[in-house]
């Protein structure tokens, strides 16, 4: 039976890597293809400045999210969200549903910018892409199964990434 014909071969990878790991895999293969293609001649303090100032605010988001479900008591695992006992809606989870992966983006997207190359831009378009399908998809099944109505009305309230 051919995987990728019946959905399973997706269904196989939904939760299987902590997003933080699949960011520093994608970091990494940024750091291989920046001398692949073409450089981007940015002025040393514009990337520098730009290159710090996403770091920075990727850190904020992380750390932010990390502490609103801490303050819940909620489970920080997200190879588990069936294990979530508190839908959090407060601090960065007010404008962004997953701020913990969106600061993973900004740190991403500094790190393409710190390599002055084209190629790694890659590695936050395709964190977005397998996040979105592999991880915030059955989160999503699972918060929904888990808060009902009350996840649901959070989902109309505020978007997945922005």
């Amino acid at each position: 039976m051919d995987l990728a014909s019946t959905g399973r071969f997706g269904h196989a990878l939904e939760l299987k890597i902590p997003p933080p790991v699949v960011a520093l895999l994608l970091g990494a293969a940024a750091w291989w293809l920046a001398p692949l293609g073409p450089s981007i001649p940015w002025p040393e303090a514009l990337r520098q400045g730009l290159a710090g100032l996403l770091a920075v605010m990727g850190g904020a988001l992380d750390f932010s999210g990390l502490v609103g479900f801490l303050r819940r008591h909620t489970t920080i695992n997200p190879l588990r969200p069936r294990k979530s006992t508190s839908l959090v809606t407060t601090g960065p989870y007010r404008f962004t549903r997953n701020p913990m992966y969106l600061g993973l983006v900004c740190l991403l997207s500094a790190w393409a910018i710190w390599l002055a190359a084209l190629l790694p831009w890659a590695s936050p378009v395709v964190f977005v892409l397998y996040i979105t399908r592999f991880q915030i998809r059955p989160e999503e099944r699972a918060l929904t199964e888990l808060f009902g109505p009350d996840y649901t009305d959070y989902t109309r309230r505020v978007r997945r990434w922005l």
